[in-house]
């Protein structure tokens, strides 16, 4: 962040809270456009929705919110669930809030949760361990930028444990994650460019009340369903925003 303050840019993009809050720590006059920053609001990146205040704008999505729908989700697709595993990143406050949901959720359900928090690479192998050792009956997702870059290796332990996961967004489901229940990822970022245009127009990002999505697609991969041996019930497939198969 420090490079590009001092290459003296006219505008930052950041995708993510750790991004958008380096970006906000760094400078008070360049503009920051937020993409994908959960709970803008929650996390102090912003004073209010309609009121951002200072240099800060852009795209923020209800993680939180959504949290316990996509818990609700997970356990009407897998009934007999009674332990799920919960993987996030304990260095991006906009996680720690939606895993307080979840846990919220989780009493409310009735289900067991093994918390399995993260902050860098490496700790994905004790996570990883721990799920072995100690096999849980679905794992549950919260994507940011760390979670997201290692999606690969998420997905090849859900895949080898047999273990149905919930993801957040729908790319992961392509890449062959089970669900997931949430924004349209490129629709986002559209939006984004918008705020981008504008500023660069001279708009002043105070002036520009911050965004959230206003639709959520619920995304289910078949492929990968016969794969973990998981039938997806008729409830759940019929909410469905989309199918691959």
């Amino acid at each position: 962040m420090a490079e590009l303050i001092d290459l003296k840019v006219d505008l930052i993009v950041t995708f993510g809270g750790p991004a958008s809050e380096a970006a906000k720590k760094a400078t008070s006059t360049i503009p920051i456009v937020m993409s994908m920053t959960g709970d803008a609001a929650a996390i102090g990146l912003i004073a209010s929705l309609a009121r951002p205040g200072a240099n800060v704008t852009g795209i923020s999505e209800e993680g939180t919110k959504l949290s316990a729908k996509r818990l609700e989700i997970l356990r009407e697709t897998v009934p007999q669930v009674s332990r799920v595993a919960v993987l996030w990143n304990t260095g991006d406050h906009a996680m720690m809030l939606r895993y307080g949901e979840v846990e919220r959720a989780a009493r409310i359900l009735r289900v067991a949760l093994q918390p399995l928090g993260v902050r860098e690479p490496e700790d994905l192998d004790a996570a990883f361990s721990a799920m072995a050792r100690n096999r849980p009956d679905a794992l549950f997702v919260l994507t940011d930028s760390l979670t997201t870059v290692h999606r690969k290796r998420i997905l090849e332990l859900s895949a080898t444990g047999r273990i149905p996961a919930m993801y957040e967004f729908a790319f992961l489901v392509q890449d062959g994650g089970l669900m997931s229940y949430g924004p349209n990822f490129d629709d986002m970022f559209r939006r984004a460019a918008l705020y981008v245009d504008r500023i660069l127009k001279g708009a002043k990002p105070s002036d520009l009340p911050v965004e959230q999505p206003t639709r959520y697609y619920l995304v289910i991969n078949l492929k990968t369903a016969k794969a973990l041996g998981v039938t997806i019930p008729p409830s759940v497939l019929l909410r469905a925003d989309r199918i691959i198969e």
